[in-house]
């Protein structure tokens, strides 16, 4: 097909992720792998490790260099990002393209036209998709001022080159402004090197919603559905379901092709996603981002449609044809994931790195964990602290959400905290159960529990 090794440029599930897809292709894997990560799942299951660096992400993950000079010594024919470190990033699709090797994602053009908020709104305005009413950049203080007089408060201050969270900022009144403004700043200038803000309307009731997409770079673009994602803290997605819920038909098929409209128009490759807020007052929907990577969540996807993804994405970047047309793909029940991460809930979510000496993952029909824990393992302290993803299916949304309930309770892990006994309070929870939430209900469901109810049984 094109490809017969696979560099995997990540770590942690996302890697292990993709050295099963690559096994499943009969393609070899090379597990690019920091200092930190020699002992790992990923390293133990690859068919070759090559050591990148250490354990900083900085001297490892995020150096292009390394990962080039890891795939020209293995002659491995492609690099796989993941999601997270590089995979955004258009210097490494470039230096793929220079030494001939094929980067399992879009291409340079696309990851910089999206990866940049303003320019992504700019192109979504002009093929017609409605976007949040919002500014162009405003580079100072007294800009930002007079921009948010215009579109009036509350507002959202957002890092143009931002993505999972960093750089964003609620404003509720005019005071509150100039504090935010210095603060969005320099989150945006530590986590993209790049401190240029925009300013949209906030919408208070509101849902994360967004669209899988697959492109096969010459303008054939489809959908497999979408997501839900408005459980957030932080920004943070917590946990993500598909379909989205109580959305009419209509409604439905509008923003699924909305998304299509804007994968077609920029003839994308490989996996994307497109996301959307939904104003639940006015049953508007706006473009917001589109991701130019495989996400954190697309097993749900893979979960109701039977799909494998990262297969799907391996394909394409050999140059085959999308392995199915639009009226092929089928849909059939409802699936959740939920993000374990090895943190206290208790304590702010403080990280919990250490070793595992316990680990019962939930087991049974419609139940998939994808993890890099086992026992004995020790997470390290250096990453971000996904430990696994627990992924439920049902014939329907009611279904889905018991078969969460009861696979949290049955998913063991000692050693270090989880997030587990949150997660399960969470899914619990009668508003959540009946779907009565919107992106700033999580948040508001933390502040109102005391932090006993959040320790493990």
């Amino acid at each position: 097909m094109g490809i017969s090794r696979v560099l995997v440029a990540n770590r942690g599930e996302i890697a292990l992720r993709v050295i099963k897809a690559c096994r499943a292709l009969g393609i070899e894997s090379v597990l690019a792998a920091s200092q930190a990560d020699r002992e790992s799942l990923p390293a133990k299951m690859s068919d070759r490790i090559v050591c990148i660096g250490p354990a900083r992400a900085t001297e490892s993950y995020l150096k292009v260099e390394a990962l080039i000079a890891a795939a020209l010594g293995t002659d491995s024919d492609a690099i796989h990002p993941g999601y997270g470190f590089l995979a955004e990033r258009p210097e490494l699709a470039e230096a793929c393209a220079q030494e001939n090797i094929k980067f399992i994602g879009p291409s340079p053009e696309s990851i910089r036209r999206m990866g940049n908020k303003l320019l992504a709104r700019d192109l979504a305005r002009g093929y017609g998709i409605p976007v949040i009413p919002g500014s162009e950049k405003v580079g100072n203080f007294k800009a930002a001022e007079l921009a948010a007089k215009e579109i009036g408060f509350p507002l959202l201050l957002k890092a143009a080159a931002g993505g999972g969270g960093r750089g964003i900022k609620i404003v509720r009144e005019s005071g509150e402004l100039q504090g935010a403004f210095e603060t969005a700043a320099a989150e945006a200038r530590a986590a993209f090197g790049d401190e240029t803000l925009y300013i949209e309307r906030y919408i208070p009731n509101a849902r994360h919603i967004e669209v899988q997409v697959l492109g096969d770079g010459l303008g054939s673009v489809i959908h497999v559905g979408e997501r839900d994602c408005s459980l957030q803290r932080r920004h943070q997605k917590v946990i993500e379901e598909a379909p989205a819920y109580s959305l009419s038909d209509s409604l439905r098929q509008e923003i699924r092709n909305a998304a299509v409209v804007i994968g077609r128009n920029i003839k994308y490759e490989n996996a994307g996603t497109v996301e959307f807020l939904l104003d639940q007052d006015s049953e508007r929907f706006y473009f917001l981002e589109m991701n130019t990577r495989i996400q954190v969540e697309h097993p749900v996807t893979e979960a109701i449609t039977g799909m494998d993804l990262v297969q799907e994405q391996i394909r394409i970047a050999a140059g085959a044809k999308l392995s199915l047309s639009q009226s092929e793909v089928r849909f059939s029940g409802h699936a959740i994931e939920c993000r374990i991460t090895a943190e206290s809930a208790k304590d702010d979510f403080r990280p919990c790195p250490g070793r595992i000496t316990e680990w019962h993952p939930s087991a049974g029909p419609d139940i998939r964990v994808d993890s890099h824990g086992y026992p004995g393992y020790s997470v390290p302290p250096f990453y971000d602290s996904l430990l696994a993803k627990l992924i439920v299916r049902g014939e329907n949304r009611v279904q889905a959400v018991g078969r969460m309930q009861e696979a949290l309770q049955h998913f063991v892990v000692s050693g270090i905290e989880t997030t587990i006994p949150f997660l399960h309070l969470l899914v619990c929870q009668l508003d959540y159960v009946k779907g009565r939430v919107n992106t700033k209900w999580l948040e508001g469901m933390l502040a109102s529990l005391p932090c006993v109810e959040l320790r493990a049984d």
